[in-house]
């Protein structure tokens, strides 16, 4: 509402009605009060008219047409108090400059602007009411207290026509602009509330995207290269079956052996990750029930399948495994051996296994060699194999997703990751890992 808007009364707000009105109550209390201020001034008009030697319909139709300027009061409320100062000197227009007031008072008008009309209201008030009372103590006796008896009482009446109204109306308007700012503080607040729930949802979607593709990932590692290695061994074991049936026993065992320990990873996966899952939603429930569960679960199975995952040390079991399925893998660790933090240990572990595996599939026949550096702050790892010269391919199946999950395996805790072809025709796999545990 602009400087000269009006104060609304409480209430429901409707569909906007006749003219500035916006219910239907406000224009029946305005018109209401328009009529009775109306009937007030053309009674006042008629000794108005008296006074003045004039005619009676002349007074009548003067104070019904100023009584009426009441309907005014919420658009223009600074015009019905001017109006209202202005016939003071006929003294008409009681109502009219109280409701006036109190609707200035209440709006939004500059508080300069209601302290200058309200005191032209009491300044007016207060001379006609002197006047009056000095008229009506013509012929009285008072001796020595009409000095200060007139003035008295023009000063108690002016302040009782002016000063309630104002102060009612500065009240009611400051507690109306009150409870729009709470209401609006309310409506923030709420926006803020379903942003909050927007990006929670977010955050949950995100988490179990990222699970979906943490399990995929653990999946692939752990089935591709088992599954690979007993692709490999069943191959040699339909060559040399007739050939050299103890050979032939041999990785018939290897097969069995590479089966159950893929079964056996892959349950201590699940169970893992059931863990885990079970874990964060007990935490979730207890300490924070808007958090989203997806992410507290993929955190916490993050963190128990890295302490349940194979680490560094299990390295040379590895590159035994495929030294048995005939591969030529020579193993070089330099620098002192030491503990990592679990997440640091299985990936170097998953780098060198998947590295492995996809030597078994594209260079089968080539000479890998697999170095371990341990370095002050950091581990390294590089797998490098020769060219397959002219060697098939093993024909197993790729979805191509071995590098991509090395390299974001590698970048999820701040290490370096390199792929590509070597000068001589072979293929280099380097990662380096950053120990948190040496550089705190």
């Amino acid at each position: 509402m602009t400087a000269t808007g009006a104060y609304e009364e409480a209430g429901g707000l409707t569909t906007r009605g006749l003219w500035w009105w916006t219910r239907r109550r406000s224009v029946v209390l305005d018109v209401g009060l328009a009529g009775v201020s109306a009937l007030e001034c053309a009674f006042e008009g008629i000794r108005f008219a008296g006074s003045a030697q004039l005619p009676v319909a002349f007074g009548v139709v003067f104070g019904v047409l100023v009584g009426s300027v009441l309907l005014l009061r919420r658009r223009w409320p600074m015009a019905v108090v001017l109006v209202s100062v202005a016939v003071t000197p006929a003294e008409m227009g009681i109502l009219l400059s109280t409701v006036g007031l109190y609707t200035l008072a209440a709006s939004d008008a500059p508080r300069r602007i209601i302290g200058a009309l309200a005191g032209m209201s009491l300044v007016g008030t207060l001379i006609v009411a002197f006047v009056r009372t000095r008229q009506d103590m013509v012929g009285t006796d008072l001796g020595s207290t009409t000095r200060w008896y007139i003035p008295l009482i023009a000063v108690f009446m002016a302040l009782s026509l002016a000063l309630p109204p104002v102060l009612l109306g500065l009240y009611v308007g400051a507690r109306r602009r009150l409870m729009e700012s709470l209401r609006e503080r309310a409506d923030s607040l709420e926006q803020e509330l379903s942003l909050l729930a927007d990006r929670a949802e977010q955050r949950a979607e995100w988490a179990r995207t990222e699970e979906r593709t943490r399990i995929a990932r653990e999946m692939h590692d752990v089935v591709a290269h088992r599954v690979s290695l007993m692709v490999v061994h069943a191959a040699a074991l339909q060559a040399v079956a007739l050939k050299d049936p103890q050979k032939a026993v041999k990785n018939a065992a290897l097969v069995g052996d590479m089966g159950r320990q893929a079964l056996t990873e892959l349950r201590e996966m699940l169970g893992v990750l059931r863990a885990g899952e079970q874990q964060a939603a007990r935490k979730v429930a207890d300490t924070a029930p808007l958090a989203s569960v997806g992410v507290a679960a993929a955190a916490a199975a993050d963190a128990a399948a890295a302490e349940a995952g194979p680490g560094m040390g299990d390295i040379e079991t590895l590159v035994g495994q495929s030294r048995d399925a005939g591969m030529v893998v020579e193993l070089a660790v330099q620098g002192e051996s030491r503990s990592y933090a679990p997440e640091v240990e299985q990936t170097a572990y998953r780098v060198v296994q998947e590295a492995l595996t996809n030597v078994h599939k594209h260079a089968a026949g080539s000479k890998v060699m697999v170095r371990l550096a341990h370095r002050e702050a950091e581990v390294a790892m590089q797998v490098e194999n020769g060219p397959s010269y002219g060697v098939a391919d093993a024909g197993l199946p790729s979805g191509g997703n071995g590098l991509v999950g090395m390299r974001e395996r590698v970048h999820a805790l701040g290490g370096v990751f390199v792929s590509g072809e070597t000068d001589a025709g072979g293929f280099r796999v380097s990662a380096v890992l950053p120990d948190d545990r040496a550089a705190a």
